[in-house]
């Protein structure tokens, strides 16, 4: 049966014009067809691309499809590894399959959970208010990702890894290269090689004179330099970009539905469920990518070993079958099951800080500034259509000053 499907040219990417919080229309149109479908790789290698929300669910949980970095294939053209990559690097333990990403993930999910996260709340409130303050003395208008969607996920993971802010401009250059499709291999390893060499001699002072963060309580567990550097550029580099993405595309697609704006003002009690509607509505991750260890059969399909599985995030948390009317915004919605974090073991490490920042971030932002609006025509925003993380490059915006 798998031999006489069709095999898609590639990863539907181009979304459609004028609609810039929807998913490319070719995927809606897969997930009604065939939620499991054939597609080739940049790199010729034909694999697999999933587009339901069951079947993404299916796949990201079941341990026979490996998230090894070894064994990654990008869907992306001109991703830094087209063809094979090699092994993750010690402490990178999301390119890594248990037991060696359960020795990390165990180090560090103690130190994220929902409590310790929800603690930091009043520091996410304080920084919160300062950067409104001083969008309120600059005037209007402002670049809303330079003014209040960068610094606030910035100051918070500097804050808890015990990394200097002041130094956080060369960390998002970085961060931002390493998701960049544009961008060449030999741009993404500089990029790379600027974080670790500049977390190493970080540790290495930590290690030499603790202070209160997370960097030095690692320290005191049985880790190597290479290992530590390692797992605080994966933890600088998540924390920067995805939240700062969520807050700046989350913001003008609330400015885009006034009548969703309107029900958060009027109800800031139900901002937890409107933060979880706009990670599911926006799924600023594109995709998750798996191989098979194993022959699986999948939706009546076999999926040999070692054939690449795309998980479509977007195509998932839009699925009709899991969502009723999944491409109407509606902050009233219990979106429960969206994917946007992942699911299963390689599940987001960071999502209760993300979510503890969005949860205070968004409310605060259009109760400071009930005039807030776009400073230039929609279209006019620019889209970061060529990154890992969906978002916008900048989102000028505007409100009647006092």
């Amino acid at each position: 049966m798998t031999e006489s499907l069709p095999v898609l040219a590639g990863l539907p990417v181009t979304r459609p014009a004028g609609r810039p919080f929807d998913p490319p229309e070719e995927l809606g149109r897969l997930r009604e067809q065939r939620p499991l479908s054939r597609m080739t790789y940049p790199d010729g290698h034909v694999g697999w691309l999933v587009t339901s929300h069951a079947l993404a669910r299916a796949v990201t949980a079941d341990t026979r499809f490996s998230s090894r970095h070894d064994l990654m294939r990008s869907p992306v053209p001109g991703a830094a590894y087209a063809g094979q990559a090699p092994p993750a690097p010690p402490g990178i333990f999301i390119g890594m399959d248990p037991p060696e990403h359960t020795r990390y993930r165990k180090l560090l999910t103690g130190r994220f959970t929902v409590r310790r996260m929800n603690l930091l709340t009043a520091r996410v409130e304080q920084i919160t208010a300062e950067h409104l303050d001083a969008m309120e003395r600059h005037g209007p208008p402002v670049d809303l990702v330079e003014a209040y969607a960068q610094p606030i996920p910035a100051l918070m993971i500097c804050e808890l890894l015990g990394v200097p802010y002041a130094d956080h401009e060369m960390f998002q250059r970085h961060a931002a290269a390493l998701n960049d499709h544009d961008a060449t291999p030999e741009a993404q390893y500089a990029a790379v090689t600027a974080l670790q060499g500049y977390l190493h001699q970080l540790v290495l002072a930590k290690r030499a004179q603790p202070t209160d963060d997370l960097l030095s309580d690692l320290t005191t567990d049985d880790l190597t330099d290479e290992e530590l550097t390692n797992i605080g550029a994966l933890l600088l580099g998540a924390g920067l970009d995805t939240t700062a993405n969520m807050l700046a595309l989350g913001t003008f697609a609330l400015l885009s539905h006034p009548d969703q704006l309107a029900a958060l003002r009027a109800d800031p009690g139900r901002t937890d469920q409107a933060v979880e509607e706009l990670l599911r509505y926006l799924s600023i991750p594109h995709t998750g990518v798996r191989t098979a260890v194993a022959d699986v059969e999948l939706d009546g399909h076999l999926i040999r070993a070692g054939e690449s599985v795309t998980v479509s995030i977007q195509a998932a948390n839009r699925d009709p079958a899991r969502f009723a009317d999944p491409d109407t915004l509606d902050l009233r919605r219990q979106p429960a099951g969206h994917v946007s974090f992942g699911h299963g073991v390689h599940q987001c490490l960071g999502q209760q800080l993300a979510r503890v920042q969005m949860r205070v971030a968004f409310p605060a932002l259009v109760a400071r500034f009930p005039t807030l609006r776009l400073a230039v025509p929609p279209e006019d925003v620019p889209l970061r259509t060529n990154s890992d993380i969906y978002g916008v490059h900048r989102l000028p915006v505007t409100w009647d000053a006092a």
